[in-house]
């Protein structure tokens, strides 16, 4: 397996991972609390990643950590479960799925990277693909939901681009500037989730399970995964990775949950994943030197561990 293809192999586990957040949400959480799951997703992990590193931000990167944090998580989780509660869930899924459009087009502003046609058929297929495999007849569009689903893949694409753009300070893993932002982005739920659904509701076992994986294996690694991928890979192919979400979700629902997966939710399948490989085979275009670069082979000890134990991770 060549380098690019282990990068892009890890990458992909964080959406991956998160298309099994609809299955542990709803099969091992209290329902009707999204902002309290957003925030136990984001601010342990973040919190757990800063007592591993022992690094916290110094000068512009105090404001830039804060930046990333609401657009990648603060922002983006209450938007996203804001679409999810007004739209059906195959509608917030092909809402979302434009993001890849939106990492194109901020990326050709903010880094240079000119977008082929090759990058945006590519984009557009996958948005077909998912919209094939989650979206239902009679499915109905609200404004309001559709408003916060585009916000929220804005958000993210946003995110991605600045993460890509800034990269991260000498001397500093990936692994201390992801608990930079989910400890950021938890603080920025922290007050919402508190205003809008009060009081935290009563755990049991069951719940603080569901609750462990999401800030483990669900943020805090997968983030981790997904902000080295940003680092070693372009913003567009890193996005096009996206559909690997909605696809994991469907086959899960399908596998776990009983749900229907005919022929169209098949073939959509086919779509959006042939679509994903060609992203990552499309040849890549050097983005230019930005004002902060890095060297990605410069890790610190914790990251070089987690590296290590993460290479075995693979299909």
């Amino acid at each position: 397996m060549s380098r690019k293809a282990a990068v892009v192999a890890l990458t992909a586990l964080a959406p991956i991972s998160w298309g099994s957040t609809y299955f542990v949400t709803t099969e091992f959480l209290p329902p009707d609390r999204p902002l309290f799951t957003g925030l136990l997703r984001a601010l342990p992990a973040g919190l757990l990643l800063l007592a591993l590193t022992r690094k916290l931000p110094s000068g512009a990167w105090w404001w830039k950590s804060a930046v990333l944090g609401a657009l990648n998580i603060g922002a983006f989780f209450p938007l996203l479960f804001l679409a999810a509660y007004r739209l059906p869930g195959g509608v917030a899924a092909v809402v979302g799925s434009v993001g890849p459009l939106f990492v194109v087009g901020l990326a050709a502003l903010l880094l240079g990277e000119k977008p082929a046609a090759r990058t945006l058929l590519t984009a557009v297929a996958a948005a077909f693909g998912v919209s094939l495999v989650v979206l239902r007849a009679g499915a109905a569009f609200d404004a309001v939901g559709v408003g916060a689903g585009l916000l929220s893949a804005l958000s993210m694409s946003a995110g991605v681009v600045l993460t890509k753009r800034w990269g991260r300070p000498e001397g500093v893993g990936a692994l201390a500037l992801t608990g930079w932002q989910l400890t950021a982005g938890g603080l920025v739920i922290l007050p919402i989730a508190f205003l809008v659904e009060g009081a935290p509701p009563a755990l049991t076992g069951t719940h603080l399970a569901g609750y462990a994986y999401l800030a483990l294996g669900n943020t805090a690694i997968s983030y981790f995964l997904w902000f080295r991928g940003i680092e070693r890979l372009s913003a567009s192919s890193v996005t096009l990775l996206g559909p690997l979400s909605p696809i994991t979700a469907a086959v899960i629902g399908w596998a776990a949950l009983g749900q229907a997966l005919g022929p169209v939710q098949v073939l959509g399948t086919v779509i959006a994943f042939g679509a994903t490989l060609a992203g990552q085979l499309a040849p890549a275009k050097p983005a230019p030197a930005t004002t902060e670069p890095f060297d990605s082979t410069e890790k610190n000890g914790q990251e070089v561990s987690m590296d290590l134990e993460l290479s075995g991770v693979r299909r």
